[in-house]
């Protein structure tokens, strides 16, 4: 099998050359044109390729600064491409396992102190055994005398693979076969030179081969196999390695694998399932929860002594240590090498340091640089959320500038400086408690507690849990449709010229109550399709006990109907439990409900407290409407409670 670890390594360094290859350079006007400009180049659709920004564009101001965008662009390589890469070759190694080498059989003779030896070795594969001429051809070439061709052919015919003694020879000293060992000077290789027999002359045995070594005092690393080939066929007057040492391995030094990207400018464009990428889905903010593993350090590993082929040990070197870097919120988990989040946020490296930020901070603008936001905690926008984006917070969500045609949604409070202009049809500002803002005009608005606005709100469908309040010099409500549980409050109230249509709705649930007109709706519709059911099995079961019978696809037809009628008389029944339930939830509020208005209401502004309904014919000065006795009444104008006076904790607003 292949090492995981090594063909990682491998792929890494497989993915920077593709990339000094493959890379290229694209500008264009915006984003979205260069990185679309950057695929067709590449011919591979943009979900494949990954880009890096070098040159952020610019759109100028008045004609001048125009910057262009520039990109590095590259085809994108996934862990499923190094899993394939993995899988790839260990098919190729199982492959290379199954192979299997042909080679023909061998024949050695060996003239040793007390006579000649024959050796034959079975062939591999599909090789060719040893022909009989062959052997008497080696034991010719070796001038063997007295030799016992029986006990030959046994030989031949076993294939045992070992010395037998055949028979004998004239010896002749001076012709026996010399070896001398040569050991580097660093020790760390030993080779063997041996010079050819002459007539007569002995060999060198495996086991005189093996003496000879120690003699020269090499003791480690000697391999066999390679010494018993060579012990058969020796390779005459040239060095032949026979021992070789192992050098130290230093330790690898500890390392932090990290599990977010590091790079805080790297874009990751998604593709959602049609097959369309939203540029305006940067994913730059990498969101991690509490408890989240970010990070997991990699302990050093101990160095492997090397040894020389003489014995000597050689020290290595241990890897080194690292201090885990550790920033801001948070831990080391009980294991001592896990880097874990306290918190939910973002995950940023900084200063070699992992850190969790609760605040998202946002220079400028959100559009097309920052891409919409997805944080699991607060965001901060100095700038304004142009047409078009969206920002999405598990905490509160501040901006500095205004809130165009865009998506706000927070968990907790929603603080914008300046004011909402969007458009009915397009975009929601919805807040899980609070929201605070300079003006509202034509936007969908939505908080589970208060709505306070210092100006007034315009054109606007605003829906609070609680009260809405405008409190400003210049707070006035025109235009609209406003609901609230508590109280409604401002300034002036209507217009006085006609033709804008005011709503205020107060003493219920505005999503309750939104939500149990919608079960009304389906009720209705429910019960009418019921009705045309049931009269539709009525008029069969009356054929069927004229005609005793029905036809086939009729009796099929009656079927479908019942299992229908069943269906919808259990729809039926759910959405009566729900709107059991929303009535009693509505009818259990305690708020009396309230509008008021310091200044004035024009005519036409129509007051609807619980079930009462008011359309103001005249104009009011300082009044609160309330209900009383089933009717809405005109009382002395009330102040807001103390709550919606007070500022969202921890801001300012101006």
């Amino acid at each position: 099998m292949v090492d995981f670890v090594q063909l990682q390594h491998a792929m890494k360094e497989r993915l920077e050359r593709d990339r000094a290859i493959n890379i290229i350079e694209v500008e264009g006007a915006t984003l979205e044109e260069t990185v679309a400009e950057a695929a067709a180049l590449l011919d591979m659709p943009v979900r494949h390729i990954e880009y890096e920004i070098e040159v952020k564009g610019s759109a100028g101001f008045l004609g001048t600064g125009v910057k262009k965008w520039k990109i590095k662009a590259y085809q994108r390589v996934t862990a499923k491409t190094i899993e394939e890469e993995k899988e790839a070759a260990d098919e190729e190694a199982e492959e290379a396992a199954k192979v299997i080498l042909d080679k023909d059989g061998e024949a050695y003779v060996q003239l040793l102190y007390d006579g000649a030896y024959l050796k034959v070795i079975p062939p591999v594969g599909r090789g060719q055994k040893v022909r009989p001429s062959f052997v008497n051809q080696v034991i010719s070439d070796r001038f063997v005398t007295e030799c016992d061709m029986q006990l030959v052919e046994q030989i031949i015919k076993d294939e045992a693979s070992m010395y037998v003694r055949i028979g004998s020879f004239q010896h002749n000293l001076a012709n026996d076969t010399m070896a001398t060992v040569d050991v580097t000077a660093d020790e760390m290789k030993a080779t063997i030179t041996v010079t050819p027999p002459g007539m007569g002359g002995r060999d060198i045995t495996q086991e005189s081969y093996l003496g000879l070594l120690r003699s020269s005092k090499v003791v480690f690393g000697i391999d066999e196999e390679e010494l018993t080939r060579f012990t058969d066929n020796p390779s005459f007057r040239e060095p032949f390695q026979i021992a070789t040492g192992i050098r130290p391995a230093d330790g690898k030094d500890a390392y932090i694998q990290y599990n977010f990207e590091t790079d805080q400018t790297k874009i990751r464009l998604r593709e959602s399932s049609s097959g369309r990428v939203d540029f305006k889905d940067l994913n730059i903010i990498q969101n991690v929860v509490e408890g989240q593993p970010l990070a997991l350090k990699i302990p050093a590993e101990e160095g492997i002594a090397g040894k020389t082929v003489t014995g000597k040990t050689i020290p290595a070197k241990n890897g080194k240590d690292i201090v885990l870097p550790l920033g801001k919120n948070v831990h080391v988990a009980d294991d001592g090498v896990t880097i874990i989040s306290d918190m939910n946020g973002q995950v940023i490296l900084a200063g070699g340091k992992i850190n969790v930020e609760p605040v998202y901070a946002v220079q400028g603008n959100v559009n097309i640089k920052t891409g919409n936001i997805i944080f699991l905690g607060n965001v901060n926008v100095s700038g304004s959320v142009e047409d078009g984006y969206s920002v999405k917070a598990a905490g509160n969500i501040e901006v500095h500038g205004t809130v165009e045609k865009a998506e706000l949604d927070a968990e907790g409070d929603i603080i914008v400086s300046q004011g909402i202009t969007g458009r009915k049809s397009d975009g929601m500002i919805r807040a899980g408690r609070s929201i605070w803002a300079r003006f509202i005009e034509n936007s969908r608005v939505e908080a589970g507690n208060l709505v306070v606005v210092a100006d007034g709100i315009i054109n606007s469908q605003v829906d609070a849990f609680k009260s809405i309040i405008c409190n400003g010099k210049r707070a006035s409500i025109v235009g609209g449709r406003l609901r609230a549980t508590e109280e409604i409050n401002a300034k002036s109230i209507g217009s006085p010229t006609s033709g804008t249509e005011t709503i205020c709705e107060v003493g219920f649930d505005p999503k309750s109550k939104e939500r149990l007109e919608n079960l009304k709706g389906q009720k209705e519709d429910q019960d009418k399709q019921l009705e045309e059911v049931q009269l539709n099995i009525n008029t069969l079961i009356n054929i069927k006990k004229q005609r005793k019978s029905l036809p086939e696809d009729k009796e099929v037809y009656l079927n479908e109907l019942m299992d229908r009628r069943q269906q919808l008389t259990d729809d039926l029944a759910g959405i009566k439990a729900e709107i059991e339930k929303i009535q009693a939830f509505l009818n259990s509020l305690k708020a009396r409900g309230k509008v008021s208005a310091s200044s004035k209401v024009y005519p036409g502004t129509k007051i609807i407290i619980r079930e009462s309904r008011e359309d103001v014919r005249n104009e009011y000065r300082a009044v609160t409407f309330i209900q009383e006795d089933g009717l809405v009444r005109v009382t002395k104008y009330e102040e807001p409670d103390e709550e919606s006076q007070k500022g969202p904790d921890g801001y300012i607003t101006t």
